[in-house]
């Protein structure tokens, strides 16, 4: 019988204590090997989202939920902010350019956002079918939500006040598809596009349902102003005037024409306007610093188990070393040698860690695919590419150089066995 196969058969001799190894290892490198992933896929969609903005402007609030739900499109916006007043802020010397958009309404939980064109240039978005919206209540949907929803070119769909499901419907103005992106692992494949004059058109709608009583009683005044041709072309301009200027975005998002921007226009836009700047580059890194405490204090837990799941392994050899010397002797007087029992003892407990650590390796993948159903089901997101990560070649080497380690007293124990003694005892 080969070492490899005695390894094997020693192993399944002792079901409980094997099974307490195997246990123990798979849940601290599953542990570890699922913050490893988790934390890479996130900091991808964080870089993906975030390239070419340095800095969103919006209403005042939280900064970090500004950020949030104008770049990740994962929280509610902190309200709105004058259209004149973001204009005024595109057009400073050292804003290179400016995104207006425009958010509120959504379908089937996937937002609708009002934008120009320069917002899929941002993700270096290409339109796989069709074209890029024209006019409003035309739409380009992402790839996600095309795929998804099983929209296609030439669709009708109407919109739902509200970004999650079950808001009142806008049963008077319907959205045409006339292009489908392609994938751009980007919050983009999770979002419905439109010309901005589109949300603005819904929900003037609604304002118009709204003043309706109002509008009436108003009307004999208009009357009136129709008499003077001169005072009814001077309130038209007003009208006209008061519109423009009562037009709103929900936020833009702002890159700098030099380094010059990022040091004077957030404070400037926070103290001396109406809006709010947050710079995404600070706002994640303070998120990522809130998450590391967590993420380091699992990744401790992880550690500990592992370190513990070692000591299990030891106890495990030792025992099966002390109830099998007289068989290790008898090995020996039929010619076995001392380093054959030795590389016996050091198989199986490296065997053993290769098998918790294949075994954590598999639960981590079960449980990344978890979590990313429940990102899909929550903020439409959802972790793309579960390849092998560098670090797993540590995490590999950290959990075979404990089975060694663990292996090291018992191996030491066989090479030294007294053969007579052992035999004489028994």
């Amino acid at each position: 019988m080969s070492i490899f196969r005695l390894s094997l058969r020693n192993m399944t001799s002792r079901p409980l204590s094997t099974t307490l190894s195997l246990v123990l290892l798979t849940l601290g490198v599953g542990m570890i090997a699922l913050l490893l992933q988790v934390n890479r896929h996130i900091q991808q969609q964080m870089e993906n989202n975030v390239r070419g903005i340095d800095m969103v402007v919006g209403a005042k609030g939280s900064p970090l939920q500004l950020i949030l739900s104008a770049v990740y499109h994962i929280d509610a916006p902190t309200g709105n902010i004058a259209l004149h007043e973001a204009e005024r802020l595109q057009n400073n010397r050292l804003v290179a350019s400016g995104i207006p958009l425009s958010y509120g309404d959504s379908y089937q939980g996937y937002r609708i956002v009002g934008t120009d064109h320069q917002y899929p240039k941002l993700y270096v978005a290409t339109v796989v079918e069709g074209q890029l919206w024209q006019a409003p209540f035309e739409v380009t949907v992402g790839a996600t939500v095309a795929n998804l929803l099983n929209l296609k070119i030439g669709d009708n769909f109407v919109g739902a006040h509200g970004l999650t499901e079950g808001g009142e419907v806008h049963d008077e103005h319907a959205y045409q598809v006339v292009g489908i992106f392609d994938y751009t692992n980007s919050v983009l494949d999770q979002l419905i596009l439109t010309a901005t004059e589109s949300v603005w058109a819904a929900h003037h709608h609604e304002e118009e349902s709204d003043t309706t009583a109002s509008t009436e009683n108003e009307s004999h005044a208009h009357e009136e102003g129709e008499k003077d041709p001169e005072h009814h072309e001077y309130e038209e301009g007003e009208e006209h005037h008061e519109h423009e200027e009562a037009r709103e975005i929900t936020a833009m998002l702002v890159k700098f024409r030099s380094p010059m921007g990022m040091v004077q226009l957030p404070r400037r836009v926070n103290e001396d306007t109406n809006m709010q700047a947050a710079v995404p580059a600070y706002e994640i890194s303070r998120l990522f610093s809130l998450m590391g405490v967590g993420v380091d204090t699992l990744s401790t837990i992880a550690l500990v188990i592992m370190a513990v799941s070692g000591l299990s392994v030891f106890i495990s050899l030792f025992n099966a070393l002390k109830d099998r010397q007289y068989e290790m002797a008898l090995m020996r007087t039929y010619g076995a040698s001392r380093w054959q029992l030795v590389g016996l003892v050091l198989q199986e407990g490296l065997l053993l860690t290769l098998a918790g650590f294949s075994l954590g390796i598999l639960v981590s993948r079960l449980g990344l695919w978890l979590i990313s159903g429940l990102m899909e089901a929550s903020y439409h997101y959802s972790f793309s590419g579960w390849g092998w990560m560098a670090e797993e070649w540590w995490l590999l080497a950290s959990a075979l150089a404990i089975g060694l380690l663990a292996s090291l007293i018992p191996a030491i124990r066989v090479f030294r066995i007294n053969i007579s003694k052992t035999l004489a005892d028994a």
